[in-house]
């Protein structure tokens, strides 16, 4: 996929300071360029964490990775020029990923958190190492790197293991539109291979850095699938005429979470009118109260959006800190070996959002079933036909738009099942409790994509019943997002394909600005 740095002229520094998810996700997606600070301060701060790695050298005491092996094999110890050598076999023998790769926003994302990670001054990293990841982010050159093979501890091994052999001239890379050798994209660009420095090829493989980028752009997401999936449960309540007064400010200060305040609010301002409440209720002994996934609507999503701000502090501590192994302490010159390359809070931020987001895909599917029912929908016609002529009703509208959107929530849910319980002993018992991290948020991503869909047919199917049941005119704001979600998917009056439209509203969940900011 070829992105285009700059866009909008924005760019992140890199100089020590804490960098936002946001400013993560705009690099990922080419709206930002990077910039390393050159100043003589930050310099000083990346020479310090340096400066101990090579004291240690020279004091000839064993440092984990530089001059021993690796994993299990740290017992063996190796001179200065076997060494270097072994952190280039380091970056080679870890080239056996598996599967489709990743997106080229989250390899950039991840990029991008290796550098604020070496930004913190622990990792003993050149200054040289952080300007050429710089470069290849601003060329839009992007390493091709395999999705699968990530365990989450020792960090991101075999991921990142792509992104430096990229530096060093090695492997694939996208650039320019298409899939190219490394070596020929890197020439292309006018960009030098990196020689590594002591330390480095583990500093960028070993580490949370392709685990928090994906989760970083998983959090995008899902908050727009949260206000999609609240705009579509307006939709549906005004469909079935359903009832206004189960989002009143008074039920939400009774169960104060915010984010069921936040969407109980959406709703009700999307649902706003000068008419009086009852004139777009259906009045029946039966429905004095509508069914759970239109009455509970708010605390269904008040569950992903309260779970995106907790998800969001611990993504973005992750993003900033030093996670990699061994770190060098400035402060008392020590050689500090540890675990900070472990994805534990990762891997449950994004188990945790996995069931979130799958349980807003079941709550659409259900809203789907409701309007197309004509046993619940409170008179709209079954399977929300709508025809030109009475006299050849032989359409089915949503019949088969309803088994999808089952089929879409079904396997979100059935993604839930928590990455972190599958920790598997490995590396000859070295790697004995695993994180599982990256694949926690490749799960996430997964059913981010299944609930996108899911709140796609929702909103379509909404459209099409608000219409149906008319009296669009005295709910405004409902009128408004008709007619944008209008200006992407058209009515369905007769049988037809509907894949495009449910690629294009789910494409406009993901990126367009109509879900990320007040409703219409």
């Amino acid at each position: 996929m070829t992105r285009t740095p700059q866009k909008g002229g924005h760019t992140l520094v890199i100089d020590g300071s804490e960098i936002s998810l946001q400013q993560i996700v705009r690099v990922a997606r080419g709206e930002a360029a990077v910039e390393i600070d050159t100043g003589a301060e930050f310099t000083a701060h990346m020479e310090q964490s340096r400066d101990v790695l090579i004291h240690a050298l020279e004091r000839e005491s064993p440092v984990y990775g530089v001059t021993t092996g690796f994993g299990k094999c740290c017992g063996k110890r190796m001179i200065s020029e076997v060494a270097e050598q072994n952190g280039i076999n380091l970056i080679r023998f870890h080239g056996c990923g598996t599967g489709a790769p990743f997106d080229a926003e989250e390899t950039r994302a991840a990029m991008v958190c290796r550098l604020a990670c070496f930004a913190r001054g622990y990792s003993g990293v050149s200054m040289e190492l952080m300007q050429k990841i710089a470069e290849l982010l601003n060329a839009d050159i992007t390493p091709v790197v395999p999705s699968e093979g990530s365990v989450g501890a020792s960090g991101d091994l075999t991921p990142m293991s792509y992104v430096a052999a990229v530096l060093m001239g090695e492997r694939q890379v996208f650039y320019r539109g298409r899939q190219m050798p490394a070596a020929e994209a890197l020439a292309g660009a006018g960009i030098s291979p990196h020689r590594f420095f002591p330390k480095e090829p583990l500093a960028i493989m070993n580490g949370t850095a392709m685990m928090t980028g994906v989760a970083a752009i998983v959090l995008d997401r899902a908050e727009k699938i949260a206000n999609a999936a609240t705009d579509a449960t307006a939709l549906c309540i005004h469909a079935i005429g359903g009832n206004s007064h189960h989002y009143y400010p008074a039920i939400s200060r009774a169960k104060p979470h915010p984010g069921q305040k936040d969407a109980a609010t959406r709703i009700a301002e999307v649902l706003s009118s000068d008419a009086p409440p009852e004139s777009f209720a259906i009045n029946g002994p039966d429905t004095l109260q509508d069914p759970y996934s239109l009455r509970c609507g708010p605390q269904v999503i008040g569950v992903l959006t309260d779970a995106l701000e907790w998800v969001r502090q611990w993504l973005s501590i992750e993003a900033n800190s030093a996670n990699d192994n061994p770190l060098f302490d400035p402060e008392s010159g020590s050689v500090l070996m540890g675990g900070n390359f472990y994805g534990g809070h990762v891997s449950f931020a994004m188990d945790g959002l996995k069931s979130a987001l799958a349980s807003v895909a079941d709550m659409a599917d259900r809203q789907v079933a409701l309007m197309v029912d004509a046993n619940v929908n409170r008179g709209l016609p079954a399977d929300l036909v709508g025809v030109e002529d009475p006299e050849k009703p032989f359409h089915h509208g949503f019949k088969a738009m309803s088994i999808s959107a089952s089929a879409l929530a079904a396997e979100a849910l059935k993604q839930t099942m928590p990455a972190a319980s599958f920790s598997r002993s490995t590396e000859s018992h070295n790697q004995d409790k695993v994180s599982m991290g990256t694949i926690a948020a490749r799960d996430a991503k997964r059913i981010c994509e299944l609930a996108e869909k899911t709140v796609a047919i929702c909103l379509l199917a909404g459209l099409q019943a608000c219409e149906l049941r008319g009296s669009l005119e005295q709910r405004t704001k409902l009128a408004e997002l008709v007619s944008i979600l209008r200006e992407i998917a058209p009515p369905t009056i007769a049988d037809r394909p509907m894949d495009t439209d449910i690629d294009s509203l789910s494409s406009a969940i993901e990126d367009s600005g109509i879900f990320t900011s007040a409703p219409c």
